[in-house]
């Protein structure tokens, strides 16, 4: 394995280690490119646009401090390590805040239910963990080797961070509270990944030594720094395999729940739209004209066919939404989508 020299440690020392002063040119450039971030994923994210939610994450600066705490960690710097922790944890809560405000003022009357920006955020799996480990060692192998640098503004593309920040701030503001932390819940598991492949990158090519010979402050490096970067993914791997066991068991269910609907729509003039699953609850849409198809015969149809257990929402496209609970015979009329 190739190493670095002091040359190229002075070079990403000053490219991950954001100034301390918030009137310095890094924090200023940080904060500033934060905050325009945030905006245009928001913005991008209400408008389920992919080319606007992209250019958010092209734009977005969170890399630098992840990446930073990865590089203090093998330097056992302990006031990098607290100030870079800071700087992800206060640029996150940001982005929430502003995702917030533009939730209030914009949020559509489906509170998000058909933006597919949305839908792709708020089902993290043990795929986006290790999409998320490839991703973070293309970006410290970048770091490292000036000659390949030109790779990270796909890096940046690859990796999801800002986007899913802005659409917790925006579940938040329509009380979509379980999605809004399985979006956070992709933000931390890139975080992760990040930290975790930059500190191997980093030991590998012998950082710390490169970072002795040109003088910069080296501490003590202990094994434990490297369990605890492990437990962390193991910590977030829990719920992501658990997230991947949901989506299979929903992919299931509506596989199984798309027939019977078909057959129930078909005796009257009505087709159906759509079949989906969120979290175990049925989530079907139908197209017609009046009179509206009972929903209480598709109820009984999905107990019959071994889907008793599932939660019905049932919207009639231009009409009203119904809600089936399980183990009832008898649906309701919903305001707004359940989430």
């Amino acid at each position: 394995m190739p190493t670095v020299d002091a040359v190229a440690v002075r070079r990403m020392t000053d490219t991950l280690f954001i100034e301390r002063s918030l009137r310095s040119p890094g924090s200023t450039r940080f904060w500033g490119l934060l905050t325009l971030a945030a905006v245009i994923a928001g913005a991008g994210v209400i408008g389920d646009s992919t080319a606007t939610v992209i250019g958010a994450m092209i734009v977005a600066p969170l890399m630098t401090p992840i990446l930073g705490s990865a590089l203090a960690l093998v330097l056992a710097d302990r006031p990098q390590v607290v100030r870079c922790v800071l700087l992800v944890l206060c640029g996150a809560l940001a982005v929430i805040v502003i995702g917030m405000l533009l939730g209030w003022a914009l949020a559509p009357p489906d509170d998000f239910a058909s933006n597919s920006q949305v839908s792709s955020r708020i089902s993290p799996r043990l795929i986006d963990l290790l999409a998320a480990l490839a991703t973070g060692t293309v970006g410290a192998f970048a770091l490292v080797r000036a000659d390949i640098s030109d790779t990270l503004p796909g890096v940046a593309i690859a990796i999801s961070l800002v986007p899913p920040l802005a659409v917790t701030g925006l579940l938040i503001t329509v009380g979509r509270y379980h999605d809004a932390s399985e979006s956070a819940l992709l933000f931390a598991t890139n975080v992760a990944a990040i930290v975790a492949t930059g500190t191997i990158v980093f030991l590998l090519y012998g950082v710390r030594g490169a970072a002795q010979e040109s003088g910069h402050a080296v501490g003590q490096f202990h094994g434990r720094t490297l369990v605890a970067v492990g437990a962390l993914l193991v910590l977030i791997a829990v719920p992501l395999t658990t997230g991947t066991i949901a989506v299979a068991r929903d992919q299931a269910l509506a596989a199984n729940a798309r027939p019977v609907a078909e057959t129930w729509a078909s005796t009257g003039t009505w087709q159906i739209a759509s079949v989906d699953a969120r979290n175990g609850v049925v989530v079907i849409g139908v197209l017609g004209l009046p009179p509206e198809p009972a929903p209480t015969a598709l109820r009984a149809a999905l107990d019959r066919n071994g889907m008793r257990d599932a939660d019905l929402e049932l919207h009639l496209v231009g009409g009203r939404t119904h809600w089936c609970p399980a183990d009832t015979d008898t649906c309701s009329v919903k305001e707004s989508s359940v989430s």
